[in-house]
């Protein structure tokens, strides 16, 4: 049986991309099963370990752990199966996110990164990764603009998103054959076009 597809959706909060999930998914429906998730999470585990990541004070170093070990679950769990079955899998972030929000963000060294993710999920990387990807500016707007309250990473300073930002970008820069970059400050038509186009072309 053909492998499935690993497709995973990235970018700053309010950048947009939790929007295109279900959109994503039924465009694909017609031609594959689709497994929808997210991280942190996806699985009971990793959802109960999101509570505390989202919520919780902790070190950075922590922090970064908790992440790969709800990954871990999710791998094992929900990716690793679903691909082996042929099915698609649609994944709101993945260790791109740690790069960016514990590693640019929050200043975890990359390398302690790179080994956690060696051995965490070596074998199993995104085949397309969409970066929705807007200013900072924007990105505050659109969360001040919910009206619901914020978790720990959403309630950040703008520095702190400007060097997440730069983190995304950089590694979209460093694996161009894998990323795809969406501007996510175009009208919606034009940003599912995008999608569409990056998604079409992985099938």
């Amino acid at each position: 049986m053909q492998r499935g597809r690993f497709l995973t959706l990235e970018g700053i909060d309010g950048a947009g991309k939790s929007t295109h999930v279900e959109w994503i998914r039924d465009r694909l429906a017609p031609r594959t099963r689709v497994v929808c998730t997210r991280e942190p999470g996806g699985t009971s585990l990793g959802e109960k370990l999101r509570e505390l990541l989202l919520h919780e004070e902790m070190t950075h170093d922590t922090e970064a752990l908790l992440m790969f070990a709800a990954r871990r679950e999710h791998v094992e769990h929900v990716i690793r199966p679903a691909l082996q079955r042929g099915d698609w899998v649609l994944c709101d972030r993945f260790t791109d996110a740690t790069y960016a929000y514990q590693g640019g963000g929050h200043g975890v060294d990359a390398t302690r990164i790179r080994q956690l993710e060696a051995w965490v999920h070596g074998d199993c990387s995104p085949d397309l990764t969409l970066l929705f990807d807007v200013p900072t500016q924007v990105s505050r707007d659109r969360l001040e603009r919910t009206g619901r309250p914020l978790d720990k990473f959403e309630r950040e300073y703008g520095a702190f998103f400007e060097r997440v930002r730069a983190a995304y970008l950089e590694r979209a820069r460093a694996e161009p054959a894998r990323f795809r970059i969406v501007d996510s400050t175009q009208p919606m038509a034009s940003v599912r076009a995008a999608i569409a186009f990056a998604v079409d072309a992985l099938s």
